[in-house]
């Protein structure tokens, strides 16, 4: 094994410049989480998404207590899920634009509002709508158990990956005339 290259000081802002850059090692599944209702909506991208248990169905997502987005699920108990294609890394890289607040990330996207009032992404692969179970606030962010709503599925195979500080494609080949890009329900889950 090669010699590492990172070795721990006592400055906090090093160790945390640090931890990042091994973090970044970890590739993650991009995801845009959206929350609140009406004229009052916001979205960001993450990679801090993950299942937390299929029966009964849940998840968790990691987000920073200073984000818009953490205030209005906060608010509403509510949220979406909106896992990101291949072919959407401009949409990524939108919700990620600290210049943009609120509504501002949505100018421009296909979007419509799911059965709870939150905002879904059109053409996602696929569609989350869940409620706050539970929120956990610990150091600079919140671990949200969601607890799902509904979903929806696109019949598309690709994904969209963040490794190392850059985006990376996966798609896989299928015949997308044999397959069409509808979105399908899957289930309203009570």
């Amino acid at each position: 094994m090669a010699k590492a290259d990172i070795h721990l000081v006592d400055e906090t802002d090093e160790i945390a410049r640090q931890f990042r850059s091994v973090m970044r090692r970890l590739a993650g599944g991009v995801s845009i989480i959206t929350a609140g209702r009406d004229d009052e909506i916001t979205g960001m991208t993450v990679t801090s998404l993950t299942s937390l248990s299929a029966a009964p169905p849940r998840l968790l997502v990691s987000i920073n207590r200073q984000a818009s987005s953490f205030a209005l699920i906060e608010r509403h108990r509510l949220f979406g899920v909106n896992i990101l294609g291949s072919d959407q890394q401009v949409l990524a890289a939108r919700f990620s634009n600290r210049r943009l607040k609120g509504s501002q990330r949505f100018d421009g996207t296909t979007w419509f509002t799911g059965s709870s009032g939150v905002p879904l992404l059109g053409k996602a692969l696929a569609t989350v709508e869940c409620q706050a179970e539970e929120i956990i606030e610990r150091y600079s962010h919140g671990i949200i158990v969601g607890r799902l709503l509904s979903m929806e599925l696109s019949h598309r195979l690709s994904g969209l990956i963040y490794w190392n500080d850059q985006y990376i494609q996966i798609d896989h080949d299928t015949d997308l005339d044999r397959l069409a890009e509808v979105s399908i329900p899957l289930a309203h889950v009570r």
